[in-house]
């Protein structure tokens, strides 16, 4: 389960992307610029790749206010993925048969 904890500061955030990962779920938190203001946008996709290298169809993202509450709001959101694509995170570490060296 991911924790507040486990989620660097609101001042980190404002600066850059924040990247983890959990049980073969990676994720990435990010402060991006909507029409109705700054958002969090919150994405999480299956383990080993980092998110540049994952194909952007493997990628769920969900957008969350950009204040503390919405960071909460997406860890909530990242452990209901986490529960809901079980088996999706469990099969992760057999991704690595798709790498390709370049």
């Amino acid at each position: 389960m991911i924790v507040r904890e486990d989620i660097l500061s609101m001042e980190y955030l404002k600066k850059t992307e924040y990247t983890g990962c959990h049980q073969g779920m990676r994720y990435r938190l990010e402060g991006i610029a909507t029409e109705e203001g700054k958002k969090l946008k919150t994405t999480v996709w299956p383990e080993p790749f980092n998110f540049i290298m994952t194909p952007e169809e493997q990628k769920t993202s969900k957008l969350f206010d950009f204040e503390e509450d919405g960071i909460i709001d997406a860890i909530a959101w990242m452990n209901d993925c986490l529960f809901q694509d079980k088996e999706k995170w469990e099969q992760a570490p057999k991704n690595w048969a798709s790498y390709k060296e370049r």
